[in-house]
């Protein structure tokens, strides 16, 4: 799966998981602003991430991830 595509369809999963526009979810956005994180959300987030994916990830590497471009970055280089 190319980068884009990768991106591409976080965003579409995450702005319907967490019921939010895509434009909200933009690359320099905070992740926990944007989605109201909570320690719930977050295993939500978790479970969405490796369902779209396959990439398995720890709750502990994802709270270090602030921005959505980090994060897209972090789940690229595990795929």
């Amino acid at each position: 799966m190319e980068k884009q595509e990768m991106i591409d369809k976080l965003r579409a999963a995450i702005a319907e998981e967490f019921e939010l526009e895509e434009e909200k979810l933009a690359p320099e956005a905070p992740i926990k602003e944007t989605l109201d994180l909570d320690s719930l959300s977050l295993v939500d987030l978790i479970a969405l991430i490796e369902a779209q994916t396959g990439v398995k990830l720890k709750g502990v590497e994802v709270t270090h991830i602030l921005t959505f471009e980090a994060l897209y970055d972090f789940v690229y280089e595990r795929m």
